[in-house]
């Protein structure tokens, strides 16, 4: 085993997730809904904490997984999921009501994502979490640099897809958009840029000032 390999199968193996967040899991994968794993969540949970996140947006609901780890981490946070898919909202809004979120701290859109993004309102929120339609990740995070304040985050998971993104010889459209997302958001001088490697890859952006 390599050491990328053991010290990958250590964090999956240390991290313990919340009995509610596991029963969303396994509704997830029952449904087909590809949930953001175990490490990423947690992830997600404390970055949600050091902002002191108050106004999420996730695009992708993962069926209630990535937005019970965000809450975790957040609980003062109202979260704002919107997905094309009613059966994975309505799954959401089971699990959201099983670990006991108060409905007012959860809005679920039905919807096509870059249908519904146009219409919210400009620098009102501290995360945007990218997790849908991989094939328009740049349109959804133009739009999610559009949406948060100056010092929010635009966070994307599966950035390294799979380690296809890694690879120069993969050239599909939805890696290659990827490649280029990381390449360009690394030289813009409108976000810090920093890329993990935990769970599938976590590509965070920090909106900043511009001259």
């Amino acid at each position: 085993m390599s050491e990328h390999d053991a010290n990958a199968r250590f964090i999956r193996e240390s991290i313990v997730e919340p009995a509610s967040i596991a029963r969303a899991r396994a509704h997830a994968i029952e449904l087909g809904a590809a949930p953001v794993s175990t490490a990423l969540g947690s992830q997600l949970a404390v970055l949600a904490a050091a902002t002191a996140a108050r106004s999420i947006v996730e695009i992708g609901t993962g069926a209630g997984v990535s937005g019970l780890w965000l809450l975790r981490g957040a609980p003062q946070a109202v979260l704002t999921s919107i997905d094309n898919e009613p059966e994975h909202l309505a799954a959401a809004r089971q699990a959201f009501a099983e670990a006991r979120i108060p409905a007012t701290k959860a809005r679920f859109i039905t919807g096509r994502a870059a249908d519904v993004l146009p219409r919210m309102n400009e620098a009102s929120y501290d995360i945007v979490l990218v997790d849908a339609d991989p094939e328009n990740v740049i349109e959804y995070v133009e739009h999610g640099l559009r949406l948060v304040r100056t010092g929010g985050m635009v966070l994307v998971p599966r950035i390294l897809a799979g380690g296809r993104v890694a690879d120069p010889v993969q050239r599909d459209e939805v890696t290659s958009a990827y490649r280029s997302l990381v390449q360009e958001t690394q030289d813009s001088p409108a976000v810090l840029a920093t890329l993990s490697a935990s769970g599938e890859g976590l590509l965070q952006l920090v909106a900043v000032e511009t001259d």
